[in-house]
């Protein structure tokens, strides 16, 4: 997927991706000047992102 599609994806700005994509966050594949995501990749880091919650655990 290109920016746009991966920001729609994570309802998003692309701005953010690109901070991200500069932090280390993510990683992407650039291709003749565009950036390209492979969705396993984002749904991977997604999940390795993932936080539960104790129950009764204060904040």
């Amino acid at each position: 997927m290109n920016i746009d599609e991966l920001a729609e994806y994570l309802r998003i700005q692309r701005q953010t991706i690109y901070n991200w994509l500069n932090q280390g966050k993510i990683s992407g594949i650039k291709v003749g000047g565009v950036w390209r995501f492979d969705r396993k990749d984002i749904d991977d880091w997604l999940r390795s992102r993932k936080r539960v919650s104790k129950v009764g655990e204060k904040a």
